[in-house]
This record gives C-alpha cells, sequence and structure tokens, in this order.
C-alpha cells in the first residue's frame, strides 16, 4: 500500500521525488563520515575550534595563544569533557588542565621555542615533580613547537612513569587528526 502510495507521488512528482532522494543520500553520508570521525562538524556557535594546523602557526603565536590553541587541541578529542587554561606565572608547570570522559586528569606543560630552542630536563623534572602531587592529575604531558634534548628525553625515560613527550612534529600530527598525547 505505501509502496503504491510511493511511486504514485514519483509519478506525478518526479523531479521533486528526485531531490528529496538525492539530499537524503547525501545527508545518509553526511551521517556516516560524522560517526566514523572521517568528517568534524563545527560546533556549537561561538565555540572557538582550533584550525591550526601547521606547526609554522603553532611557532607564530605568544606563549598565552599556544597554551589556548592547545586547550582548543584537546577539546576537539571525544574523550576530552574539558581543557582548561592554567597557565601564568608560578603555574607549577601546568598550562593546560585536561580533564577526560573517565574522570582522569591529565596536566599540559606548553613550551612554544623557536626550531633551534630546545627543551630540557629541567622542564621534565619540573611538570613530574608537580602533576600527582601538586595538580591532582594521572598524567602529565610536555608539549613543545620545537624538540626535546637529549638530556631531557633520558631524564623522562628513567622516570618510572614517563610523561608524554610531544615535539613539533608530534604536535602536528595531533593537530592534523592524530591520535591525542592520552590516548
Amino acid at each position: 500500500m505505501v509502496l503504491l502510495a510511493g511511486a504514485a507521488v514519483v509519478r506525478e512528482y518526479p523531479v521533486t521525488a528526485l531531490v528529496l532522494g538525492t539530499v537524503t543520500a547525501a545527508l545518509a553520508v553526511v551521517v556516516v563520515l560524522v560517526r566514523t570521525g572521517r568528517l568534524r562538524l563545527p560546533g556549537p556557535a561561538g565555540e572557538q575550534q582550533d584550525v591550526t594546523h601547521t606547526l609554522a602557526a603553532y611557532q607564530r603565536m605568544t606563549g598565552p595563544q599556544f597554551e589556548h590553541a592547545i586547550a582548543a587541541l584537546a577539546r576537539r578529542d571525544p574523550a576530552v569533557r574539558s581543557a582548561t587554561v592554567s597557565g601564568g606565572a608560578n603555574d607549577r608547570g601546568l598550562d593546560v588542565l585536561v580533564v577526560l570522559r573517565d574522570g582522569r586528569r591529565v596536566a599540559v606543560q606548553c613550551k612554544r621555542y623557536a626550531e633551534g630552542n630546545r627543551v630540557g630536563a629541567p622542564a621534565v623534572y619540573t611538570a613530574n615533580g608537580t602533576y600527582r602531587a601538586f595538580h591532582h592529575c594521572d598524567h602529565a604531558v610536555i608539549v613543545t613547537t620545537s624538540r626535546f634534548t637529549r638530556d631531557a628525553e633520558a631524564a623522562n625515560a628513567a622516570l618510572p612513569e614517563p610523561l608524554r613527550l610531544i615535539d613539533g612534529r608530534g604536535l602536528a600530527r595531533w593537530a592534523g587528526g592524530g591520535r591525542a598525547p592520552w590516548a
């Protein structure tokens, strides 16, 4: 009965039926792409999305802009409940606090450095010394636009629970849709 009525509508209004069929098919494709993560739709009006997907764009930012960009990048991850900027003077190794939907807390230290200026071991020691005891976090990440010194990598490797070190190349991969540091 319904099929007969549908056939009658198609015969009577073929152009309208074709347009509605095309729109329905396009909508179905968009839904599939969004659900599989191959398409990201913009967030609610007023929400700032991170649209910087190149390392050069991060390097041109000021320190506070970089911290806000990292927080915005973190918010793109569906596993993140919130990402708030906490940096400033005496931040004790915490620039962005990320809270995951499962309740875990991640301390993120942001180091926007020029390519020739590498992040050293003191940054690793600072973040490691404060993320659990002072900030009550479960994990810590250091993100830089540059690279880490060998001393920083060695210091991190010697820790019982190493921090996640994200260099400029890792940042560019993350910003381009790669895995988040806490994944």
